[in-house]
């Protein structure tokens, strides 16, 4: 009788919250791969602590600031001897110092190396790399915001302009300068930023492109070989922030993905990139694109590409991470149908989008043909503004963009989550919109509509009906589970 076969790894860590430590733990379980996980004291009863094999409490001046404690998480690693961990996106995803914390303690970082996330993490330093390697970028001035005449050359590249930091990221460190009136000041206040927020004060400044998509490519490398699994079209954005994401993109077709594949592939290839990573680029009205950044993490909206490819992307990364060589031939990839992800979030869209907090007294999420939910909420969480607002990702796959898109609204209009407010709502007018349904999305989608999507009926209101659907619902059933006791009551007055 031959004996099983060993795990990739004897234990591995998730060092993430939320539904991103959830999505990590599925597939260390599908790999059978025994999980360990940290949280903080606010995360004590959430799922992912459930799930997990083993957990370990970690402390911080903040939650926050405990899942950024390097130190701390290293040293519950080597407590529970776990061989590898997974980041999951944010906190320490991108921390090269991290990943150098790890190796030195002998336990694998699932991800790239940290050269390559410094190389590629520094807008600034990846630029220069990708267009030392023929792939374009957008017209730019990269130079400190203190030398000379940088201030004339970047007016020169012409307005709008976008500033940047070079270690910025997810849309932070960012700020649109319309006119050379507010080019000084805007160049003070983003090395002021930058400086404040991640600790350099680098800077560069790129023409801004105002009717553009923001088209991403999912790569996956072994250090040797690299592929690529399509497109996913992120260009419904509120400050520099996605709110949905689908795949694949309606304004590329087959000859435009193999170029932008190509050209991804050629980036992940030239960094002799290891593990899932992200390559983003501007495409224009005219068919030409450009690279903006990449990101060396698994992303938020990872399931879309999962769901048209038939990939598990985290699987894939955990694989490779332990040396396996990469599994899959470029020629076989193909995109089956087309999804649709919707970020689900804790605000008040109506407001002015200001954080929702509150605990959750009642939860429903999504199910049916197609539809798929990463969440790590749970009845009685206290939701905070402690972390992002991001809850949940609720996801849907069709056929067709339009049954993507219906699947999607349905998911929506059944989810329900009481005690909070959400953009739920707003979310659905988004997909209900004409110009989406078109396939008609660039970067100015939201600006160009908002009135219009603030107009559909709140968030709060949807949420009150919602409630009022439950509370009569479990009225009902609470009325029905009484009847048999009460008409043996009866019975026995009357006899």
């Amino acid at each position: 009788m031959s004996a099983a076969p060993q795990p990739l790894f004897p234990k591995a860590l998730v060092a993430n919250r939320g539904e991103i430590a959830r999505r990590v733990l599925r597939c260390l379980r599908s790999l059978g791969i025994p999980s360990a996980v940290v949280y903080h004291e606010a995360d004590r009863h959430s799922p992912a602590v459930a799930e997990a094999d083993e957990a370990v409490e970690i402390s911080g001046a903040s939650p926050t600031a405990a899942y950024l404690d390097i130190e701390q998480i290293v040293a519950a690693c080597a407590r529970l001897g776990v061989a590898a961990v997974h980041p999951g996106y944010g906190f320490l995803a991108e921390n090269a110092a991290f990943a150098r914390a790890l190796a030195d303690a002998g336990i694998t970082f699932i991800g790239p190396s940290a050269e390559v996330m410094e190389l590629m993490g520094d807008k600034i330093a990846s630029r220069q790399f990708v267009a030392e390697h023929g792939f374009p970028v957008p017209p730019s001035v990269e130079l400190a915001a203190t030398d000379a005449g940088f201030g004339q050359a970047a007016a020169d590249l012409g307005f709008p302009l976008v500033v940047k930091a070079s270690a910025g990221g997810g849309g932070k460190g960012m700020n649109i300068v319309a006119s050379a009136d507010e080019l000084d000041r805007a160049l003070r206040v983003a090395a002021s930023e930058a400086e404040r927020y991640f600790g350099d004060g680098r800077i560069y400044v790129e023409r801004y492109f105002t009717d553009i998509r923001h088209i991403e490519v999912q790569v996956l490398g072994d250090g040797e070989r690299a592929v690529h699994l399509g497109e996913r079209e992120c260009s419904v954005q509120r400050r520099f922030q996605k709110v949905v994401e689908e795949a694949p993109s309606p304004a590329v077709d087959d000859a435009m993905r193999a170029r932008l594949g190509a050209a991804a592939v050629g980036i992940a290839s030239a960094a002799a990139y290891q593990g899932a990573g992200t390559v983003e680029f501007l495409h224009t009205p005219e068919g030409e694109f450009f690279f903006l950044e990449m990101n060396t993490r698994i992303q938020v909206e990872h399931p879309v590409t999962e769901l048209v490819y038939g990939v598990d992307l985290v699987a894939e990364q955990v694989r490779i991470a332990a040396g396996r060589p990469l599994s899959l031939n470029q020629d076989a990839l193909r995109p089956n149908g087309h999804a649709i992800e919707c970020r689900l979030c804790a605000e008040d869209a109506a407001g002015g989008f200001l954080p929702e907090t509150g605990r959750i007294l009642h939860l429903r999420e999504a199910k049916g043909e197609g539809v798929r939910v990463d969440s790590g909420l749970h009845p009685g969480q206290e939701i905070t503004a402690a972390f992002d607002p991001l809850l949940a990702k609720v996801v849907a796959h069709g056929p067709t963009r339009q049954a993507a898109i219906d699947r999607a609204l349905g998911a929506l209009r059944s989810t329900v989550v009481l005690g909070v407010g959400t953009n739920a709502a707003y979310l659905a007018a988004i997909l209900a919109h004409p110009a989406f349904a078109r396939g008609a999305t660039d970067t100015g989608f939201i600006g160009r509509h908002q009135a219009e999507l603030l107009a559909a009926p709140p968030a709060d209101a949807l949420a009150k009906a919602l409630a009022a659907a439950h509370l009569a619902d479990r009225q009902t059933r609470l009325i029905d589970a009484a009847m048999p006791s009460l008409h043996a009551a009866m019975g026995s007055w009357t006899n």
